[in-house]
């Protein structure tokens, strides 16, 4: 499963970005392959590993904001493994030819 994510303080003011490296930082330690963006953070793996490391990028943000928003979107797709590359590159090919 891929899960597409994005954690955001709400109450600290505008510059967010402190904030947002917490929960980054959870999901790179996790061990997970896992990309992010401008936009969201996507993480790839079993069910109960992903959702466990959204719980915990969120409670990272949650310990030093006073409210906690979560926007998230999931491929539940058995049997797949390397999506965030493989999907990807389907489309990479498929522009170049």
């Amino acid at each position: 499963m891929i899960v597409a994510f994005s954690v955001t303080p709400l109450g600290v003011g505008e510059d967010v970005g402190e904030y947002v490296a917490d929960a980054v930082r959870v999901v790179r330690e996790s061990g997970l392959p896992n990309r992010t963006d401008a936009m969201f953070t996507s993480v790839e793996g079993e069910w109960d590993e992903v959702m466990d490391v959204v719980r915990r990028a969120v409670a990272a943000v949650e310990a030093r904001a006073p409210r906690v928003s979560l926007v998230l979107k999931a491929d539940i797709r058995p049997g797949v493994t390397d999506g965030l590359t493989s999907k990807v590159d389907t489309v990479e090919r498929r522009l170049a030819g």
